[in-house]
């Protein structure tokens, strides 16, 4: 990590504790924050407003937001660096502008409002399927958001040596001195062909010996950089989507890598990040792997 942490705030509840989340996870990486307010509020407020003398009133309000938020987080972490900017453009705009050179884009799972409020449903799956850099909604109950469980959970998908999402998560369990766990789903097809000895004789056998096969492909190179976090592997039977999100209340973090897929709507995520997204119980780190 060497950029900022992106914190996208609006003054709801979900964004001031996105803050206090991004706070910490500063404190701990030692990187700065960058609080940013967006909104086409010129749109709203009237051309005549927006041309008089005096700050239209959603700029009023950005400006209070934003300084309201600086302050809690330097009231959290006296010695962290925090700036703060209200722009005037569309939020998925300015975050997927701003996560350029981040660390990291930071948002709560809700907003205050549709044209300003960071809804997961519009702005944060958005900025999740497209940001260059890892993207973390933070959701959950109390325990997975202040890091009780200390406990790392890592979604192993189909392509994950060499991946951004294993090496993000082996830093950040080590950073926090927790370990780490790292699931790989597996199942057996009901149509499949038996042309492998072992498809024929024991098929679950066969699926779950490559599903153990990946993880330790997967986590090989990274156990060897970071050998102080304790690695925990699991080969399950089941979907991954429903697997990680039971899983999600005993951790502190989850992390997926970002399987997009294009489509006539842009690019979408894959079921995995989709269903974490919305129902974990922990912040989530959706991380992208680049071409």
């Amino acid at each position: 990590m060497a950029g900022p942490l992106v914190v996208g705030v609006d003054g709801s509840d979900a964004s001031l504790q996105a803050l206090d989340w991004a706070a910490d996870e500063g404190m701990l990486h030692e990187l700065p924050l960058r609080l940013i307010y967006a909104s086409r509020w010129e749109r709203y407020e009237g051309t005549a407003l927006a041309l008089s003398l005096d700050r239209p009133a959603e700029r009023v309000l950005a400006d209070n937001i934003v300084g309201v938020a600086a302050e809690r987080a330097n009231l959290r972490h006296a010695d962290l660096s925090v700036s703060t900017q209200v722009l005037s453009d569309d939020p998925e705009t300015v975050l997927l502008r701003e996560g350029h050179d981040a660390s990291a884009v930071v948002l709560g799972s809700r907003g205050r409002g549709a044209f300003t409020g960071l809804l997961l449903g519009s702005v944060g799956l958005a900025v999740a399927a497209r940001a260059e850099c890892p993207v973390i909604v933070v959701r959950g109950d109390k325990a997975g958001l202040e890091g009780t469980h200390e406990r790392i959970l890592l979604g192993i998908g189909d392509s994950a040596k060499g991946s951004e999402a294993v090496r993000f998560a082996f830093r950040e369990a080590e950073a926090r001195g927790c370990s780490l766990e790292a699931v790989r789903a597996w199942r057996c097809p009901a149509h499949e062909t038996t042309d492998h000895p072992q498809l024929a004789a024991e098929p679950e056998q066969y699926h779950k010996d490559r599903a153990v096969a990946l993880l330790d492909e997967a986590l090989e190179e990274e156990i060897g950089e970071h050998p102080t976090v304790r690695v925990r592997r699991a080969a399950v039977e089941g979907a991954a989507h429903r697997l990680l999100v039971h899983r999600s209340a005993a951790a502190d973090l989850l992390v997926i890598g970002a399987r997009r897929r294009q489509s006539r709507l842009g690019l979408q995520l894959g079921r995995v990040a989709h269903a974490a997204l919305h129902h974990a119980v922990c912040p989530v780190a959706v991380v992208p792997q680049p071409e």
